[in-house]
């Protein structure tokens, strides 16, 4: 589902969906959109958090893939969070992606959070975004 950020808070206060895609121009929106999104996960019991980066050729998409099927010792939920600063996640990020969002489940003990600069359209248009967008917020 596709929302404007400012209707992000009204959306959290419904409950947390599974997968939350936070793209736009401006940083600082989207950095308190993130905090947002954090928050109301602490409230519904996500205590750990993993944060991954994905920059260059040589990222472990397959790393990001392995932290949301797993939960620590210490953890009933957890929020997996990944930041792409190009907005391109490239052929093997596309299809991390699209596993992502195949794996998110309203209720799951896991909530993935992706940040990414402004898209163009074409990059709105990539199966990766209309996955990410039908099994969460985007």
């Amino acid at each position: 589902m596709q929302i404007a950020l400012a209707q992000l808070s009204a959306q959290l206060q419904r409950g947390l969906a599974p997968l939350y895609l936070l793209h736009g121009d401006e940083a600082l929106l989207i950095e308190e959109a993130a905090d947002a999104v954090r928050a109301a996960a602490r409230a519904a019991g996500h205590t750990e958090r993993t944060v991954f980066v994905a920059s260059g050729a040589r990222f472990d998409w397959s790393a990001v893939l392995a932290a949301g099927g797993s939960l620590s010792l210490f953890a009933d939920r957890q929020t997996v969070e990944l930041r792409v600063p190009s907005g391109k996640p490239g052929k093997e990020g596309s299809a991390a992606l699209q596993q992502l969002a195949a794996a998110a489940e309203p209720g799951s003990s896991t909530l993935t959070l992706v940040l990414m600069p402004r898209l163009d359209k074409a990059t709105r248009s990539g199966a990766w975004f209309g996955a990410l967008a039908a099994a969460g917020v985007a």
